[in-house]
């Protein structure tokens, strides 16, 4: 069935939260895109007049569809070569979704989505439409299939598991930035001891290449190892240039609302790395070097309206 003109008009005024939405629950962009394309195909077959309520129906429609892949993401996540970390957003892109409240802010943070991998489809839906979206658990019930009593129930375990007992910090971007600044510093110092003091004792450092860049499938774990991989990793050396094609630059930017540094080569973004803070100090160091992640990003650091000097070039 053809859509008229307001049935597309409709559908794309809501396509902004719907992209938010999915990729909250997937944590890809390219996934997300996917599965809001896949919901306007829907739309399109859908029979719109007597579709009472528009936006619970494309919104039931998105979040089922994005559980069918979540289940079967599980599966190819197994054989996944290396870390599966999900695809960081850089600031101001829209897929971020609202932000709002501290609620919000939490939902999209890269640590969050970290540990959204962690839940169940059905956790992360619950989680992901009430803590971002403030669905009533009454209509996410009617989304899922489930009760209200069961929403309320997976909300509060999927609650208990994002907090993981570690208090976490809100930046603002001025604060972000002198952290990103104190941390490259430390970095190109050469010494591993100013690093090891901006880390926290059980401090982690992961990367995702996707089997396409180099990155270790066990991450480093402690204040010193992580200190001595940074050191290594921040050496220039033609290896380097060489491997990404470019002379690598370092910006200082946030992505999904974290401190975070982002490399360019030759225009392309070939890494971004994003820094958990909590008040005692770098508790995870996270970089996305898997180029299929990185396609929107690089988009979007084209499209940057103002342009900075780098802080750092390798």
């Amino acid at each position: 069935m053809a859509l008229i003109t307001s049935d597309t008009d409709r559908f794309e005024a809501a396509r902004p939260r719907l992209e938010a939405i999915a990729y909250r629950l997937l944590g890809s962009a390219s996934e997300a895109e996917d599965a809001v394309q896949e919901t306007y195909l829907r739309w399109q077959a859908a029979d719109v007049a007597r579709i009472e309520v528009p936006e619970a129906w494309l919104t039931k429609v998105l979040t089922n569809y994005c559980l069918n892949q979540l289940t079967s993401a599980r599966a190819r996540r197994e054989t996944y070569v290396g870390r599966w970390l999900p695809e960081p957003l850089l600031a101001g892109d829209p897929m971020l979704g609202p932000a709002d409240t501290a609620e919000q802010r939490e939902s999209v943070s890269y640590a969050v989505l970290v540990v959204l991998e962690r839940l169940t489809p059905n956790e992360r839906a619950v989680y992901v439409l009430r803590e971002a979206f403030d669905y009533p658990h009454r209509e996410i019930a009617e989304i899922l299939d489930i009760s209200e009593a069961a929403s309320q129930q997976i909300l509060h375990r999927a609650k208990k598991h994002v907090a993981d007992g570690r208090a976490r910090t809100e930046i603002d971007a001025a604060a972000a930035r002198r952290i990103v600044e104190e941390f490259l510093a430390a970095a190109t110092s050469g010494r591993t001891e100013p690093l090891v003091r901006l880390l926290t004792q059980d401090a982690v450092a992961v990367g995702d290449g996707g089997g396409k860049v180099p990155a270790r499938a066990k991450g480093f774990e402690g204040a010193v190892a992580v200190a001595t991989f940074l050191r290594g990793m921040f050496k220039p050396s033609d290896a380097k240039r060489k491997f990404v094609g470019g002379t690598p630059d370092i910006y200082a930017t946030t992505a999904n609302g974290e401190p975070a540094f982002v490399v360019v080569a030759d225009g392309r973004v070939v890494a971004i790395t994003c820094l958990e803070v909590t008040p005692e100090g770098i508790v995870a160091v996270r970089s996305q070097v898997n180029p299929d992640k990185l396609v929107r990003a690089t988009e979007q650091w084209a499209a940057r309206t103002i342009k900075e000097e780098p802080l750092h070039t390798l």
